[in-house]
């Protein structure tokens, strides 16, 4: 019998986001902005970011409002993504016991793909000072800095975008 080394955590699952995901996707938003974004951001501006996802409902119709998806290990939600209209990568975060495991990875994939199939030439993101370096690495270009209110506090962020190539076409 030949044994073979079994990997440590296993290739996400993907799925559409449901609403009872709502309660555990907020507590990664929250320990992925608390613990992953204290490197790049103050602590003021960590709490101000946080506290942008308090509202609960918003945050349900939000995420109702995109395509949403959910990575899981073992079951559970490790990370999602939403896009905004067909373009746009709304949101993304992952858990930080999971980061740098190909979570966020996989959930931007395939993303591209669906946005490519519904039309898209391009993607675009407004990514946080941590993710850039996930989306440099994707082929994402900085189209310029911004910067954006929350609460007393100014946080950075940048317009990053992706040419996908050319759309699948439709048979009628």
């Amino acid at each position: 019998m030949i044994l073979s080394a079994t990997p440590k955590w296993s290739a996400p699952a993907l799925r559409p986001y449901l609403p009872k995901d709502l309660a555990i996707l907020l507590r990664i938003v929250r320990t992925s902005i608390e613990q992953l974004a204290a490197e790049e951001y103050s602590p003021g501006q960590v709490n101000a970011w946080i506290e942008a996802f308090d509202d609960e409902a918003a945050f349900a119709k939000r995420l109702e409002n995109s395509l949403t998806l959910v990575a899981t290990l073992e079951g559970l939600p490790a990370g999602f993504i939403s896009l905004k209209g067909t373009d746009q990568i709304d949101l993304l975060y992952v858990a930080p016991g999971v980061a740098r495991r190909g979570v966020a990875t996989i959930l931007v994939d395939a993303l591209e793909k669906l946005s490519l199939a519904r039309g898209a030439i391009a993607l675009k993101v407004e990514a946080s000072d941590c993710a850039v370096p996930l989306f440099s690495g994707r082929g994402y270009e900085p189209q310029r800095r911004n910067t954006l209110a929350l609460g007393d506090e100014w946080l950075a962020n940048t317009t990053m975008s992706k040419p996908l190539g050319q759309p699948a076409e439709t048979t009628h």
